[in-house]
């Protein structure tokens, strides 16, 4: 629609109503004024697939079919929305394309991420973001459901990234007890000194199959084992030996080991490199 021609919409806002939000900020003018553009923009996508109220069209392909309650998503919230209904001459339903873009709107996953990553609570995130007082959609439980599905796809997106464009100086491998599981984790230290999460590993124990499965996937996902680099393990000798399959005598082993006197660390350099 809006590349044939371009067409205008105008929204008319009555004073007094203008004024009532006015007294309750701007922003909730902007809010307000929002939603009665959304409503209007869905009315002229139906003008332009309907034709005018009460004007006969011979030709007619589809036709008015009332509203339903709908929501769109603004600002990480649901907000009630009447929306208009259109169907064919055969009696079948016609999307709105308005609505569609209105109901998906901003991701809501995203945004409750964000706010909870920053220290928000799931039982106080309503209270603390509410800007329409018709909001839905902010309950503990569903909060909670939103934070676990950007979560999954965060991860997911960071342990699939590729690794051929990055460049490390150390990589420090550990693993860490949850919930009767060890946690191995890789994590790469670039050039500059910034700190990358590049994979995990859930396994039993911290043995050698686990960490070579953790390091056979940097491998697959561009990781060069060739390049010299410095590798901080502690003293376990599955992590030394997976180490040592996938970088050879380019690796430079620093292990270290803690005990209730203090850290004890050394060094293993390979042959090329001892001279230097």
């Amino acid at each position: 629609m809006a590349a044939e021609g371009n067409p205008a919409v105008q929204l008319v806002l009555p004073m007094a109503e203008t004024l009532g939000w006015l007294r309750r900020g701007v922003g909730e003018l902007i809010r307000q004024a929002g939603l009665q553009l959304m409503e209007l923009m869905m009315e002229e996508e139906v003008r332009a697939l309907v034709g005018e109220r009460n004007e006969p069209q011979p030709e007619r392909t589809a036709h008015r079919w009332g509203t339903e309650q709908g929501y769109c998503v603004v600002m990480g919230q649901k907000v009630p929305i009447e929306r208009p209904r259109v169907r064919t001459v055969e009696e079948k339903e016609v999307r709105l394309g308005t609505y569609v873009m209105f109901h998906r709107g901003e991701p809501l996953t995203e945004t409750v991420w964000e706010k909870l990553m920053l220290g928000l609570s799931t039982r106080k995130y309503g209270q603390a973001v509410r800007e329409f007082t018709e909001v839905y959609g902010l309950e503990k439980s569903a909060v909670s459901e939103r934070f676990i599905e950007a979560s999954r796809n965060k991860l997911k997106d960071r342990m699939e990234r590729r690794l051929d464009k990055m460049s490390f100086c150390a990589l420090l491998i550990d693993a860490t007890p949850l919930e009767g599981q060890q946690m191995v984790a890789a994590l790469g230290i670039g050039q500059d000194g910034r700190k990358v999460i590049l994979g995990i590993r859930q396994g039993a124990t911290e043995n050698a199959t686990v960490v070579g499965e953790l390091l056979g996937d940097l491998m697959n996902r561009g990781f060069d084992f060739r390049a010299p680099r410095l590798y901080v393990l502690d003293g376990g000798k599955a992590l030394h030996a997976a180490v040592k399959k996938y970088a050879g005598e380019s690796a430079a082993i620093q292990r270290c080991q803690v005990h209730t006197s203090g850290a004890t660390c050394s060094t293993t350099w390979p042959k090329s490199t001892r001279r230097r």
